[in-house]
C-alpha cells in the first residue's frame, strides 16, 4: 500500500495542491478513500481575509468519478477556521479544496463537471440514463438543476449579428435568437419576438455593425430603432424562398397551360348531347319500378277498371294510384331523389368538371379551390359530388399534367441541374404559355443577382416585374422589396447571411425535443448558450 499511494495520489489528486491521501479501502462496489487538507491557511467566504486559526474539523464524503466499474467516494477531513477579523459577520468557516469541494456540494468538481457536460448534451431523461450506464446515477432533475445553475458565457459585443425568431410552442410563443456571425456561436436569447425588445438589446452594444435578419416587419423595426448605426442585411435564402412561394402562386394560376385539352371529335360531342339533356336514371330498380306501375295502372284504367278497383288488386293506396292516374308520363312521378334540387354547389359544378378533366381528382383540393372562389359550404357536399357523379366521367388520355409545386421547382432549379426528362416537360409547359415563360426569365434573372451578389441591378429588376399584369404575385413580391430596399439590396451584395442563425434554430428545435415539456425559457437559453 505504500508503493500504491503515491501512485494514486499522483493520479487522482495530480492537479490538487495540499490533498494527502491517507488510506484506500476497495470493496465490491466502492472505493473508499480517505484524504485530508493540508492547507496552512484558508480565507473567509464573507470578508475574503486569510485565517490559520483552527476552530475544529470533520469529514466530508464527496462522491468521484467511478473508476474501474466502481464508485469512488472520498473520506476527506476538512476543518473549520475561525475568522481573524473582528468586523467580519461570520465567526467560524470550513475550507473548500480548489478543484476539489464546493459549499454544500456532495460530488467533487470533476464529476458535477462530467454530469453538467452530460446533461448539456443530452438533457434530462437521456442524461440521467446515460450518466448510470458510466457508473454514476443521477436523477434527471438533477441534472437539470445543474444546468440553470451555470453562470453565463462571457460574450464580446459581436460586430455582425444574425437575427431570427424561434418557437417555444409552435403558432402561439415564439422568441429571438442571436448569434454573432463572424464565430457562428449564440449570443443570446430573447424571450419574445418583439421590437421593443429587440430595440433595447441592440442600443446596449453600441459596436454592432451589421445585423442579419429576414424580412419580417418586427426584426427590421427593432434594428432600426435599436441600431441605427448598424446596416441591416437581408438574408438571401428567405429571398429566395419568398421568390418561389410567388413564383408557386404564378403556375397555379396558370394551371390550365400545363396540359392542353384534347379536341373531341365532333362525332362524340354530338352523341353526348342527348345522353346528357336526358336528367332521367335508366337501369335503376326504383325507376324501373315506378314506370312498370305506371304501365300496368294505366292498362288497367284503359281496361274499364275503376279506380278503387285497381287499388285493391294492385294492394296499393288510392291516393297512389290517383297520383300515377294523373302522370301522363312515368317521368312525371320522378320528384324527391330523383329530382336535381337546386344547391349551392350548382354555380361551382362547371369548374369541378373542367378541374376533374384537367386531371386533379383531390376531393379536398377541389374544396379548397372553390372555397377560395366564395363557395360558402363544407367539404362534404364536393366529396359527394365527386364520388356520386364525377368518379365514373372518363379522365383524358394521355400523361398526366405535372403539378404546380413540380412546375415551380423546375422553374427554380439551375438548368444544368435539372434531369433531361424534366428538362424537356418544363420546355413544353412554356411554350404552351408565355406568361409562365416570363415568369421564368424574371426568376432566371434574380437568381443571376443572388449567386452573383448584383444587387445594383435591383431596382431594374423591380421595375420590370411591378410592370407585369399577368403574373399578380409577381408584381406583389416586387412591390414588397420596394419596402425595404436598402436591406434587401445590402442582401443581394455583401457576402453576409443568416445561415448560422437557422442552424441554430435548428439546434433549439432538437434541445425543446430533449427536454419535453420542461424546456422552460431559462433552462433553454442555458443550454443553446453553454451547449
Amino acid at each position: 500500500m505504500n508503493e500504491v499511494r503515491p501512485r494514486l495520489e499522483e493520479l487522482l489528486f495530480s492537479s490538487l495542491e495540499n490533498v494527502l491521501v491517507e488510506s484506500v479501502e476497495v470493496t465490491d462496489r466502492v472505493v473508499r478513500v480517505e484524504a485530508l487538507s493540508a492547507a496552512l491557511q484558508a480565507t473567509c467566504p464573507d470578508c475574503g481575509c486569510l485565517s490559520g486559526r483552527v476552530h475544529g474539523s470533520y469529514l466530508r464524503f464527496p462522491h468521484d468519478l467511478p473508476t474501474a466499474g466502481k464508485s469512488v467516494v472520498v473520506a476527506l477531513r476538512v476543518r473549520r477556521f475561525v475568522c481573524v477579523e473582528g468586523s467580519c459577520p461570520r465567526k467560524t468557516f470550513a475550507e473548500q479544496v480548489p478543484g476539489l469541494t464546493r459549499r454544500f456540494g456532495r460530488r467533487t468538481e470533476r464529476l458535477r463537471s462530467t454530469l453538467v457536460s452530460v446533461g448539456l448534451a443530452l438533457a434530462g431523461r437521456a442524461g440521467a440514463r446515460m450518466a448510470d450506464v458510466f457508473g454514476a446515477p443521477v436523477s434527471r432533475n438533477t441534472l437539470l438543476r445543474l444546468i440553470a445553475s451555470l453562470p453565463d458565457p462571457p460574450t464580446a459585443t459581436p460586430r455582425v449579428v444574425g437575427v431570427d425568431e424561434y418557437a417555444q410552442r409552435k403558432g402561439r410563443i415564439y422568441g429571438t435568437v442571436l448569434v454573432d456571425i463572424e464565430t457562428r456561436r449564440p449570443i443570446n436569447l430573447l424571450p419574445d419576438r418583439e421590437a421593443d425588445t429587440l430595440a433595447a438589446w441592440l442600443a446596449e452594444r453600441p459596436g454592432i455593425e451589421i445585423v442579419c435578419r429576414d424580412r419580417a416587419p418586427f426584426f427590421a423595426d427593432g434594428a432600426t430603432r435599436g441600431a441605427p448605426q448598424a446596416l441591416q442585411v437581408a438574408d438571401r435564402w428567405h429571398l429566395w424562398h419568398n421568390l418561389g412561394e410567388a413564383a408557386e402562386k404564378c403556375v397555379y394560376r396558370h394551371r390550365g397551360c400545363l396540359r392542353p385539352m384534347p379536341e373531341q371529335p365532333k362525332e362524340l360531342r354530338e352523341e353526348a348531347e342527348p345522353a346528357a339533356s336526358s336528367p332521367w336514371p335508366t337501369g335503376h330498380r326504383f325507376a324501373e319500378r315506378t314506370r312498370a306501375k305506371h304501365a300496368t295502372i294505366h292498362a288497367l284504367l284503359a281496361a274499364g277498371h275503376s279506380k278503387r278497383s285497381v287499388s285493391r288488386q294492385l294492394g296499393m293506396t288510392l291516393n297512389t294510384i290517383l297520383r300515377f292516374s294523373r302522370a301522363t308520363t312515368p317521368e312525371e312521378m320522378f320528384t324527391g331523389q330523383w329530382q336535381s334540387r337546386a344547391t349551392k354547389l350548382d354555380d361551382y359544378k362547371p369548374y369541378l368538371d373542367q378541374r376533374w378533366q384537367e386531371g386533379c381528382t383531390n376531393a379536398w383540393k377541389l374544396w379548397e379551390e372553390i372555397k377560395e372562389q366564395g363557395y360558402p359550404r363544407g367539404y362534404g357536399s364536393v366529396r359527394d359530388y365527386v364520388s356520386r357523379a364525377l368518379r365514373g366521367k372518363p379522365q383524358p388520355v394521355g400523361p398526366r399534367p405535372p403539378s404546380a409545386r413540380a412546375v415551380t421547382r423546375w422553374i427554380l432549379t439551375h438548368p444544368d441541374a435539372l434531369p433531361e426528362s424534366d428538362q424537356i416537360q418544363l420546355k413544353a409547359v412554356l411554350a404552351n404559355c408565355p406568361e409562365l415563360a416570363a415568369l421564368a426569365e424574371y426568376v432566371r434573372s434574380f437568381a443571376h443577382m443572388l449567386t452573383h451578389l448584383q444587387g445594383d441591378r435591383l431596382p431594374e429588376w423591380i421595375e420590370a416585374a411591378a410592370a407585369t399584369s399577368e403574373l399578380p404575385s409577381l408584381h406583389h413580391f416586387a412591390q414588397h422589396l420596394l419596402r425595404d430596399l436598402d436591406a434587401v439590396t445590402a442582401g443581394l451584395t455583401l457576402p453576409w447571411n443568416s445561415g448560422a442563425v437557422e442552424g441554430h434554430v435548428n439546434r433549439i428545435k432538437m434541445l425543446k425535443r430533449q427536454m419535453f415539456g420542461r424546456a422552460g425559457f431559462a433552462l433553454l437559453r442555458k443550454r443553446v448558450l453553454l451547449a
